[in-house]
C-alpha cells in the first residue's frame, strides 16, 4: 500500500512525538537542600514543590538540615555519588560561616561531574568565607553582602527575550518586599537574564542569570527572602521555568 505525502509527514511527526512524550510523562528527580539561618525554610519549600508540580510531573526529594545554624554540615555530601539519582538539584541554603573546602568541594565536584542546579537567594551567601573560589565560579556569581528590604524592580536583559525561564515575565516586575544582593564579581560563562538597581549606590546588579559550569547548566536569582516573594505568582513560575530549564526539560 503507498502512503501520500501527507500521511508520510504524519507519520513522521508522530514518531518524533512518540520520545517527547515518554520523557514529558516520566518525573524529573530533584533534590531540594535547604535549612540554615533567616528564612522560613518549610514554608519555602512547600511553595516551591507545589509550583513545580503546575508545569510538569517533578518528584521531590527535600533535605532540610541544619536548624537555624550558620555552620551546619549535610550529610548527604559525604556519599560521593550523592547526586547521582537526580536531574537537578536546587539550593536553597543559608551556611554563610562555614568555610571548609573539602566539604565543599564535594558538592561542586557533583555539578562539576554534570548534575544541574538552581541556586537561590541565600545560597550566594553560603560558605561566603572560603578562601578558596570553588562555591562562587559554580554560583556564577560572588557576593557576600546585601542592601537593605525594598520592592525592587527587575528589568529582563536582551538576552530574557528568548529564554524558556524568563517566558511571561514582566518587563519590569516589581518584587514583594525583599533584599537586593550586591553581586561583587559575574563569572566568564555566566549570562545575566535581568537586573536591579541598588538604592544606595545606584548600580546595577544582576538578579536573575544562568551559568555554565564546566557544561552543567546552572539557574541562578538572589531574590527568595521573604514570604511574600514566594507567594508571589511572578516568582514561583519563574522557579520553576529555571528547574525545568536546568533540568533539561526546557521544549
Amino acid at each position: 500500500m503507498k502512503l501520500r505525502l501527507p500521511s508520510l509527514l504524519l507519520l513522521a511527526m508522530l514518531a518524533l512525538a512518540g520520545p517527547l512524550a515518554a520523557a514529558e510523562t516520566k518525573p524529573i528527580r530533584a533534590l531540594l537542600i535547604t535549612g540554615g539561618c533567616c528564612h522560613d525554610y518549610a514554608f519555602q519549600a512547600k511553595a516551591l514543590t507545589e509550583a513545580t508540580a503546575k508545569l510538569g510531573p517533578i518528584a521531590w526529594t527535600v533535605v532540610q538540615e541544619g536548624g537555624t545554624t550558620k555552620n551546619a554540615k549535610i550529610k548527604l555530601y559525604d556519599d560521593p555519588h550523592w547526586a547521582k539519582p537526580y536531574d537537578v538539584v536546587v539550593h536553597n541554603e543559608c551556611f554563610a560561616d562555614l568555610a571548609d573546602p573539602d566539604y565543599t568541594r564535594k558538592i561542586t565536584a557533583a555539578h562539576k561531574g554534570g548534575t544541574p542546579a538552581v541556586v537561590i537567594h541565600c545560597a550566594m551567601h553560603t560558605y561566603r568565607t572560603l578562601a578558596v573560589d570553588d562555591w562562587r565560579e559554580f554560583l556564577g556569581v560572588t557576593s557576600r553582602h546585601h542592601d537593605h528590604q525594598a520592592r525592587y524592580p527587575v528589568t529582563p536583559t536582551a538576552a530574557a527575550k528568548n529564554h524558556p525561564a524568563m517566558r511571561g515575565f514582566p518587563d519590569p516586575w516589581i518584587t514583594p518586599l525583599d533584599e537586593l544582593y550586591i553581586i561583587e564579581k559575574t563569572w566568564p560563562k555566566t549570562t545575566a537574564l535581568a537586573t536591579s538597581v541598588s538604592e544606595k549606590d545606584g548600580k546595577t546588579y544582576p538578579a536573575i542569570w544562568t551559568n555554565d559550569y564546566y557544561g552543567t547548566r546552572v539557574f541562578g536569582t538572589t531574590y527568595g527572602h521573604g514570604n511574600a516573594t514566594w507567594h508571589d505568582p511572578v516568582f514561583l513560575t519563574l522557579i520553576a521555568r529555571g528547574v525545568r530549564w536546568a533540568a533539561g526539560r526546557d521544549h
